[in-house]
């Protein structure tokens, strides 16, 4: 046997080895296969830190202080607040992600008078979405993305119908309430009613109920009773959270992993801009000849100062003396790439893109385009994550609202399953090369992999408003007589399919 398969025996081998030799065996063989997993055996020089606790626990013990600490960050680290900027921007983006309904009929092409329908009334609604009516959908959208990835978690109670003393501030009664997870208390637990972190499930964990303050803890309008819990029934709350581990009810922030990284960073570039200041505020010493030179001054004549200008020649020194400069070795020359590697570090971490979050574009086309091209997937995976959790539901209790209250009753040839199918489009690759990028989606589209209505979508346009807009322009122009060249692209693409007509008719 080698020295590194060499597994010594213990007190509890010797003893099961004497009463039965084949289980001794047995156990030595299985104990000498564990050895060989030295990732699993600390050492001296490897701590090898291990958390047996269930998801629950680790939430529990460090999501509200993590939380607090993501939330410092972003008021006080520019670093930090740009980089979660710059995620929230590439999942949901300026106009937040389009919804295009696609009910069908029962023959399965899409109702478009219906589709219509909810269009205008969706119009409307996207204006005042939440109880407050101070946000737009879009911006609702980016303020619970970013709640969500900071804080790990958010909550929104999904108000259809007559509520109390609410205005639903639309046609379609329907609203939003936007809640952190401060309102959900993670403390709160009954294991006899299977609560557990504020939330309340049945026997297969299925959540069915939460358990919310009335207020925001410790804000002005926390008084009496406010510490008081209501129950909202999990049906009409939406829960957006970011669960790392299977059974995990809670969400954790995705800063949890750089937040020190990320203030070891402030530290150091605080440490560095105040020893650059102190440098620059530096000039000279007078060196004396030798320590009898350096008398006690004399307090009557005011403190020696000597004249500093460019190209001035000091001729006021006394016998011995010379002039010094100190030399602090501020600002640090190595601080950039250090700054950078730590970045790239933050940047794997969060998964967002190094370039954006660094604001460093010094490399190649290529470099640029492959990290874009390798990044754009992590975004993708958030969108879809927040569509599902977030965005979609609230389409369906859209689509609900707006049914039950008579506004957008259902046709007799809709299926009924489809009524509130839709397309959900994010945030589409920037075009690095427009051009090429262009001939790229054209000739998708003219091959049949893409619609016309999903690059409108993905270049952050609306399909119909385009086509009105299109349709208004050509008008005009015809009634001016202008021309484009577009328009002689259609005349040459019609006359090509009515010459192909014409020849299959002579061929038949």
């Amino acid at each position: 046997m080698s020295a590194r398969t060499f597994v010594p025996l213990t007190v509890v081998d010797r003893l099961v080895a004497y009463f039965s030799p084949t289980a001794g065996l047995r156990r030595l063989s299985a104990r000498r296969v564990l050895s060989q997993y030295e990732a699993a055996k600390p050492s001296r020089l490897r701590k090898g830190k291990r958390d047996h606790r269930s998801p629950d626990m680790q939430v529990r013990q460090s999501a509200a202080t993590l939380r607090a600490l993501a939330r410092d960050l972003e008021q006080n680290h520019d670093i930090a607040r740009g980089a979660l900027r710059v995620l929230v921007n590439n999942v949901i983006g300026a106009n937040g992600i389009g919804i295009e309904p696609q009910p069908r009929r029962r023959d399965g092409s899409i109702h478009e008078e219906y589709a219509a329908t909810l269009r205008t009334l969706w119009r409307d609604w996207v204006q005042k979405p939440e109880v407050t009516h101070k946000h737009t959908w879009s911006k609702v959208q980016r303020l619970a993305a970013k709640t969500w990835i900071r804080d790990g978690e958010v909550l929104a109670q999904r108000l259809i119908g007559a509520v109390p003393f609410l205005d639903h501030g639309s046609r379609v009664p329907y609203s939003l309430e936007l809640m952190e997870a401060d309102y959900l208390p993670l403390h709160y637990a009954d294991a006899d009613r299977r609560i557990a972190q504020g939330v309340e499930r049945n026997a297969w964990g299925k959540a069915v109920g939460y358990w919310v303050y009335k207020a925001f803890p410790g804000s002005d309008n926390w008084g009496k009773g406010s510490y008081e819990l209501k129950r909202i029934d999990a049906a009409n709350m939406l829960h957006v959270a970011s669960l790392d581990r299977i059974g995990q009810t809670r969400g954790i922030s995705e800063f949890a992993s750089v937040i020190t990284r990320l203030e070891d960073i402030k530290d150091y570039e605080e440490s560095e801009r105040i020893a650059a200041k102190v440098a620059a505020a530096l000039t000279v010493y007078v060196k004396k000849g030798g320590p009898d030179d350096y008398a006690e001054a004399d307090t009557t004549s005011g403190v020696r100062e000597i004249g500093m200008a460019p190209g001035m020649v000091i001729d006021s020194l006394k016998p011995g003396e010379e002039i010094g400069m100190i030399d602090s070795n501020r600002p640090n020359p190595n601080l950039i790439h250090f700054r950078q590697g730590q970045l790239r570090a933050v940047a794997a971490g969060l998964g967002g893109s190094y370039s954006s979050i660094a604001r460093d574009y010094n490399g190649t086309y290529s470099a640029q385009r492959q990290e874009l091209v390798e990044q754009w997937i992590h975004y993708a995976v958030l969108t879809d994550d927040f569509v599902g959790q977030f965005v979609q539901p609230a389409w369906k209790d859209f689509v609900k609202a707006a049914r039950l209250s008579g506004l957008a009753n259902p046709p007799a040839d809709l299926m009924p399953e489809s009524i509130d199918d839709a397309l959900f489009i994010g945030q589409s690759m920037p075009w690095i090369d427009p051009l090429k990028e262009a001939l790229a989606w054209h000739s998708l589209v003219q091959d049949g992999f893409a619609s016309e209505v999903e690059v409108i979508r993905k270049r952050g346009g609306n399909p119909r408003d385009v086509l009105e807009q299109i349709a208004a322009f050509r008008k005009q122009a015809n009634e001016k007589g202008l021309a484009f060249g577009s328009d002689f692209a259609n005349q040459q693409k019609t006359g090509a399919e009515s010459n192909l007509n014409d020849d299959r008719k002579e061929n038949e």
